[in-house]
């Protein structure tokens, strides 16, 4: 077992790689009572075309099918019910499938020995019939109505279906009705055997725990199960153009007041890595749009918008799309307005180092949460394949003279609206 320190945050980092491939990353927090474990595979809703494991083409799944597996892991052959489980034991228990992974996880103060093992069980023994598959479609079905009933979700989807042209980070990661309808037992199997595997799958266990003692727990409990043989899980490729898929878009829904969501899809076309570049765009709009911004707060007083802005930023390799969505009346001026904001690529190196400063704390006062902690270490692997150990360097590394070149340089050009408009408007 390997032992690394976190960098500003007081804390050890224990990691073991299992014979089986199974990654194990903790995390010992010993002044709270509670373990939060997070069970992880790198499989989520854009990896929807690839070679399965027991074959030697790529073949094509339907969409949304990474979060119907998660829907329907909970599903045991004895019957038992995860939830039930984990709430007997005075726990929670919870699941997420995101564009890149899909996450099991609890969180409590007794048990931890007993919740562990169920958790490492049930992930690890699928059962899927024809019936329990064919009643999953219609509770997904539900929640996929729900998410296109919320403005929110409808602008955060769209925005970013037109943004993107080829890469299936555009689609929903629900899917849609139409393809949920299509999956069936194989396909999940088919997908389950493929990224299932403990070589492509990790754990984070950050809390009141004993590392060498939690290590030997997951060896005993690993150690009985067989796995089918996988090799190297090969996914297809998408050359992603630059520009947007459609410009324009727009809707009408029930709703008091008309909502706006401007994606602007930036290509990384500096020599910096991604994550360097996302720190400094990110920077940049949180900056010019933030909420305590001098633009939010003009708006929010000249009555354009009713409550603050909200910036979101998807990115995969190559590009970053920062989303801008606001609540108004005034549309129209509201994109012009922002528009214009965004001409002024002069940043004071005060408002740099603000925001610099800001970055620095939050990174240290992830110390604090060991559901802050245990995120940082699953985005980590996600994101880079290993974890940032010296986060607080890297923020402290950023320059100002660096932060103008990339802003002054970047190409805001490629950019989709979508509109919610008022039923009568």
């Amino acid at each position: 077992m390997k032992k690394y320190n976190l960098e500003k945050m007081d804390l050890t980092l224990y990691y073991e790689k299992l014979d089986n491939g199974l990654e194990v990353y903790i995390v010992p927090k010993y002044n709270v009572n509670s373990v939060y474990t997070t069970f992880t595979t790198k499989y989520g809703s854009i990896n929807d075309e690839f070679v399965p494991y027991d074959r030697t083409r790529l073949s094509k799944f339907p969409l949304g099918i990474a979060h119907f597996l998660e829907h329907k892991l909970f599903e045991q052959k004895d019957g038992k019910d995860p939830f039930e489980f984990y709430s007997e034991r005075g726990s929670d228990s919870n699941a997420n499938t995101s564009n890149f992974k899909t996450t099991y996880l609890f969180s409590g103060t007794n048990f931890f020995e007993e919740n562990l093992n169920y958790l490492l069980d049930f992930v690890q023994e699928p059962y899927f019939t024809d019936q329990n598959v064919e009643k999953e479609k219609g509770i997904i079905e539900q929640e996929i109505r729900m998410y296109d009933d919320s403005p929110y979700w409808r602008l955060y989807e769209r925005v970013t279906y037109n943004a993107f042209v080829k890469h299936p980070i555009k689609y929903p990661i629900a899917g849609t009705i139409s393809s949920i309808k299509k999956i069936t037992k194989e396909d999940l199997y088919t997908c389950y055997y493929t990224f299932y595997h403990p070589s492509n799958m990790f754990l984070t266990i950050t809390g009141n725990v004993d590392p060498k003692e939690t290590i030997n727990l997951i060896k005993i409990n690993q150690e009985d199960k067989e796995f089918k043989d996988v090799k190297e899980i090969k996914l297809k490729k998408y050359n992603e153009p630059n520009e947007v898929e459609k410009e324009k878009d727009h809707c009408t829904m029930d709703i008091e007041i008309p909502r706006v969501s401007i994606g602007y899809k930036i290509a990384n076309n500096t020599e910096l890595d991604i994550n360097k570049f996302k720190n400094y765009i990110s920077m940049f709009f949180d900056i010019k749009f933030g909420s305590v911004s001098e633009f939010n707060d003009k708006m929010i007083e000249e009555g354009l918008i009713t409550t603050d802005i909200d910036i979101n930023v998807i990115n995969t390799d190559k590009h970053l799309l920062f989303i801008i969505i606001a609540e108004t009346d005034k549309i129209d001026k509201i994109i012009k307005n922002i528009d214009k904001e965004l001409k002024n690529r002069d940043i004071l190196e005060s408002d740099f180092n603000r925001k610099k400063k800001v970055k620095k704390s939050n990174s240290i006062y992830k110390s604090d949460s060991i559901y802050a902690i245990n995120n940082k270490i699953m985005s980590n692997v996600i994101n880079y394949g290993e974890v940032i150990l010296d986060e607080y360097k890297q923020i402290d590394e950023l320059t100002y003279d660096e932060f103008s070149k990339v802003v002054k340089n970047i190409d805001l050009s490629n950019k989709t609206v979508y509109k919610i408009n008022k039923i009568n408007d």
